[in-house]
């Protein structure tokens, strides 16, 4: 049996092809996205319902995380060696049926373990849906199906948190992970009839980098372990395992990491800020989710609605800044956008029993918002500037890496560092949510300072590979398309 999907780089925008092609990578990308988002809101009801501790729930976050991180590199490969529909289907599947078994998981241990397979499969989505996009459609056309697929995953990342939000409360929060599998059935159909195949015939032959991506799995998962358990000896063995990554990657003939590429210190200072800035999201997202919930009394739906502010600017402004970035280059961006943040969240540690919304909370979520959005963009830029037409794919894609494992990490170290335990008493679980916020405010500070002294002021893009566009983590609304032009 074969798919009558018409043939991939001939789709033109605004054609009933052009439309399911957009409509499929939307719906298989925005599940793991959403997935990212709704879980951070679902937590607190689940500790609850498991009776699980602070740990738990941070494995529950980070079991997704560290193979979604490990293998994004990987997963992208994997569909140009051997296709991107049929990796994109695969991913599909795998999803699904981890989602199933999420919604079904009698104790937390289940959880985790099914969240470690949900990442391996958005590790093939969170790709594989934007190289589709670029490889399905004519090259005039490309650029206005990326900035679609881009708005529609904004509108999704948005109304993500409201939606999972009101399922925990109305019904329960295994509904959230059982809503997947429909949704994923309907891509797979969709994408199977509509979606041309297509892959890189340059790399016929070259076998996936395998032995990088295991390294990089069990080294990423060893830090995380030492961190949330207290195991500073796993850790060091994390650490010294993600040195042998490097190794392999320098002896790999056909690495899923070139070392070549971090060559350029713009390269390295601009992943350095985004491993700060996503520092800052990922703690700040996981202990206001707690603090509103545990501390000041949200319901799942409240605590959701309460970040949509964050998720609005960010789709409302990021073409601006990268406009903006395009004209005066990524440097004064990259150095305030941080430093915004960093107020935005010093704002946040007002958010107490007592106060209300809209004196804390929403004007602590609106000046962070808004930093980020005065970063994302330009930040891309800077990463894709930095390095050469070859490896624009793959520069992308670690960018997005280092985003996922700066959540990581925050997950696992911020609970330990800030005193932040869900079953202390409301005061102690405070001044741990209120030296939270310092230190991600102090960590991004610290990237805008990094942007100043490495990004160069002017960072002119001129091409976008065709089939290797990787999406940065944590905004949907920002991505950058052929031409260099934000969108």
């Amino acid at each position: 049996m074969t798919s009558p999907a018409p043939q991939a780089g001939s789709i033109r925008f605004g054609t009933p092809a052009a439309r399911w092609v957009v409509f499929a990578t939307v719906l298989g990308s925005g599940i793991a996205f959403l997935d990212g988002t709704v879980v951070n809101v679902a937590l607190p009801t689940i500790g609850r319902d498991m009776h699980a501790g602070i740990r738990d729930l941070q494995w529950i976050l980070d079991g997704y995380l560290v193979t979604l991180s490990a293998l994004l590199l990987l997963g992208g490969s994997l569909g140009d060696l051997y296709g991107r529909k049929r990796g994109f289907l695969t991913g599909l599947v795998g999803f699904s049926v981890a989602s199933a078994v999420c919604g079904f998981a009698p104790n937390a241990g289940v959880l985790i373990a099914a969240r470690a397979v949900q990442g391996a499969g958005a590790a093939l989505l969170v790709p594989g849906s934007l190289a589709l996009i670029s490889a399905s459609f004519h090259p005039d056309d490309r650029g206005r199906a990326i900035g679609a697929w881009s708005g529609l995953a904004g509108v999704a990342g948005a109304i993500g948190p409201f939606v999972g939000g009101w399922l925990i409360d109305a019904v329960s929060w295994r509904l959230i992970f059982f809503i997947n599998v429909p949704l994923a059935a309907a891509c797979f159909v969709i994408t199977w009839r509509h979606v041309p195949e297509s892959l890189d015939e340059d790399d016929r032959g070259v076998r996936p980098d395998v032995p990088g991506a295991v390294t990089a799995s069990v080294g990423l998962a060893a830090m995380a372990y030492g961190l949330i358990e207290g195991r500073w000896s796993v850790g060091i063995v994390g650490a010294l395992i993600m040195v042998a990554f490097v190794l392999i990657e320098r002896r790999a003939k056909h690495p899923m990491l070139p070392l070549s590429i971090f060559r350029s210190a713009q390269f390295r200072g601009a992943n350095l800020t985004t491993f700060a800035v996503y520092t800052g999201l990922g703690g700040t997202t996981f202990a206001l989710v707690l603090q509103l919930q545990k501390s000041l009394g949200y319901s799942a739906l409240e605590s959701g609605a309460a970040l949509v502010p964050i998720t609005f600017m960010m789709v409302l402004l990021s073409s601006r800044s990268g406009a903006l970035a395009q004209r005066i280059g990524p440097r004064v961006q990259m150095t305030v956008g941080p430093f915004v943040v960093a107020i935005g969240l010093l704002i946040l540690m007002r958010v107490q029993p007592g106060r209300g919304y809209f004196e804390t909370v929403f004007p602590g979520a609106i000046v962070f918002g808004l930093g980020l959005t005065i970063t994302v963009a330009p930040l891309t830029t800077a990463v894709l500037a930095a390095v050469d037409d070859q490896h624009l794919g793959v520069g992308s894609a670690f960018n997005n890496a280092v985003s996922r494992i700066a959540g990581l990490l925050a997950v696992a170290a911020l609970p330990m560092i800030a005193g932040l335990d869900t079953a202390a008493p409301i005061a102690t679980f405070d001044r741990g949510f209120r030296r939270s916020m310092l230190i991600c405010a102090a960590i991004c500070a610290v990237g805008g300072v990094v942007s100043w002294v490495t990004i160069r002021r002017s960072t002119p893009i001129t091409s976008v590979p065709q089939a290797s566009v990787f999406q940065p983590c944590h905004d949907p609304g920002v991505i950058t398309v052929p031409g260099g032009r934000p969108t």
